[in-house]
């Protein structure tokens, strides 16, 4: 009697010890299916700027929406200038250039600082127009460039820049800014590129 109890109670933990071998193969399984779907899987971050619509970034390529919106925020940064703020100005720029690129930037734009530091010029831009090429990395946004002399508005002309970028990981990075010829301006000029 002794040894039926016994073989029933080994077949019961037999079956048991199976149905957790089973188990622990099905979620082994599991685990090495999320585990290669995790790592090629397009990475994407969330953006949470104040603005209107979600973004998203991811590393397969530039969404035109976020372009459009650093372009924009780049070029009234860039753009608007005055002799007070021209060291917060460079630095803000700065943060924005690609690596590879902060030398030649940041040369463009200390020339541009000695040259305004100590006077009374200041210049403001209103966007009219913003175009992007994710492809191309590229945008341009046209407007009114005015420029102050104290509270004096000494010149108010049409102008063009482009803005290149570059994008690693997911990263994106000012790598030169140029203005473009307009029927205002016929040759095309470079501030940094």
């Amino acid at each position: 009697m002794l040894t039926q109890f016994s073989h029933e109670r080994s077949q019961a933990l037999l079956r048991q010890r199976n149905l957790f071998a089973l188990t622990s193969a099905g979620l082994g399984l599991a685990l090495v299916v999320a585990a290669s779907l995790a790592a090629t899987r397009d990475r994407e971050v969330v953006l949470v700027p104040t603005l209107s619509k979600a973004l998203t970034i991811s590393k397969s390529g530039i969404n035109a929406d976020y372009l459009e919106l650093v372009t924009r925020d780049a070029a009234l940064m860039l753009l608007n200038r005055s002799p007070e703020s021209l060291d917060y100005w460079m630095a803000q720029i700065l943060e924005l250039a690609a690596p590879a690129h902060h030398g030649e930037l940041k040369a463009e734009l200390v020339r541009i600082v000695e040259e305004q530091r100590g006077s009374d010029v200041a210049q403001a831009f209103v966007i009219k127009e913003l175009n992007v090429d994710p492809e191309r990395q590229t945008s341009e946004v046209s407007g009114t460039l005015k420029t102050f002399v104290g509270a004096q508005v000494i010149a108010s002309d049409e102008r063009k820049f482009r803005f290149t970028w570059t994008y690693q990981g997911l990263r994106l990075g000012l790598a030169g800014f140029a203005q473009l010829a307009t029927d205002e301006t016929p040759q095309e000029n470079t501030d940094a590129q």
